[in-house]
């Protein structure tokens, strides 16, 4: 895990993180490095936002690939980015499930609904699925 200062992007916050193959418990993990990340860097709302989305992303990832994932969370300015690195070559696919009482297929969706911006890039062997919430900055 690497936190800190991203080397690349001058004054803005970062997180990585790797999670091992079905490591599901992993998921909370993340959710609370990121809270330590934007702690009182973001407003409540989006806060929330971005750890559904992450959390819909990660366990995307995991349920979906047999290979882990890597998580990236960049704090620049008034804009949070979060992007999931899975190591397998399909790609996504966001689908409305058949039935209300089905528990999988809605988190694409959240994510098309909510994230200001996202998408989908080819990664060397694998995928990125990325998300950003602008005006995250709590007010003053």
């Amino acid at each position: 895990m690497v936190d800190g200062r991203d080397q690349g992007i001058p004054g803005a916050a970062r997180l990585t993180r790797r999670i091992g193959a079905g490591d599901l418990g992993a998921v909370a993990g993340v959710r609370g490095a990121l809270r330590e990340l934007w702690a009182h860097r973001v407003a409540d709302d989006p806060a929330y936002t971005a750890e559904l989305l992450t959390t819909e992303l990660v366990t995307n990832a995991l349920i979906h690939t047999a290979y882990g994932a890597v998580v990236t969370a960049t704090l620049d300015g008034d804009v949070l980015r979060v992007e999931v690195r899975d190591f397998a070559p399909e790609p996504p696919d966001p689908y409305l499930p058949v039935s209300e009482e089905r528990t999988h297929g809605r988190g694409l969706l959240l994510v098309q609904a909510l994230a200001d911006a996202w998408g989908v890039r080819d990664q060397g062997i694998g995928k990125v699925v990325w998300f950003e919430l602008s005006g995250v900055k709590p007010a003053a």
